[in-house]
């Protein structure tokens, strides 16, 4: 019996870890389905968590497009959407996390790729970008960033492209979009 319940504990545990988590991202212009990977970037992926569970980023926005008409970087380009939790609420922000790179995860910034902004190694705390494109350059040792450590992937949209291809598109001074697409809510969903 003892046997039975440490295989059913085993079990138990591979089920829960071995399953994705999925978050709906409800803009004003659209939705945005996006499965996460714990099992590949667990550090990432529980920070992000925190902010959605602690309604952060409902009230939120996107607020950064980056595309060929105003990118800066023409040695490494990109196209990427970035959003970040609702002003009033930044203050209140976790500490930053560890940069789990994309070497180690085995992920990579693909076309639909989310994945956490930053500055330095081991910065990142509540603002995300999501990948138009495959921009291999956002990897670790990717010319993306000066220091070659690249950004952390944790994820990847399963619906809703057209509604980030929508936003990155929309009219802007610079990067920055004007005005802020209005993040309304992000939740988790459960599985089908």
């Amino acid at each position: 019996m003892k046997r039975l319940n440490y295989l059913f504990v085993a079990f138990c545990l591979i089920t829960l870890t071995s399953k994705s988590q999925q978050v709906r991202i409800e803009t004003e212009v659209g939705d945005i389905l996006v499965e996460l990977y714990p099992e590949k970037a667990p550090k990432t992926v529980s920070n992000f968590l925190r902010y959605v569970d602690g309604g952060f980023y409902n009230g939120g926005s996107f607020y950064r497009t980056v595309r060929p008409g105003n990118e800066v970087r023409k040695d490494a380009p990109i196209e990427v959407i970035q959003a970040g939790v609702h002003p009033w609420k930044e203050r209140n922000s976790f500490p930053p996390i560890p940069l789990e790179r994309t070497n180690a995860t085995g992920l990579s910034h693909v076309a639909g790729a989310i994945s956490m902004a930053r500055t330095s190694p081991d910065s990142a705390t509540s603002s995300f970008f999501i990948c138009v494109g495959d921009y291999p350059s956002l990897d670790f040792g990717g010319k993306r960033h000066v220091d070659g450590q690249g950004f952390a992937v944790f994820g990847k949209v399963l619906e809703g492209m057209e509604v980030v291809k929508r936003i990155h598109v929309m009219r802007a001074e610079g990067q920055a979009l004007m005005p802020p697409v209005r993040i309304l809510s992000i939740e988790r969903v459960s599985h089908r």
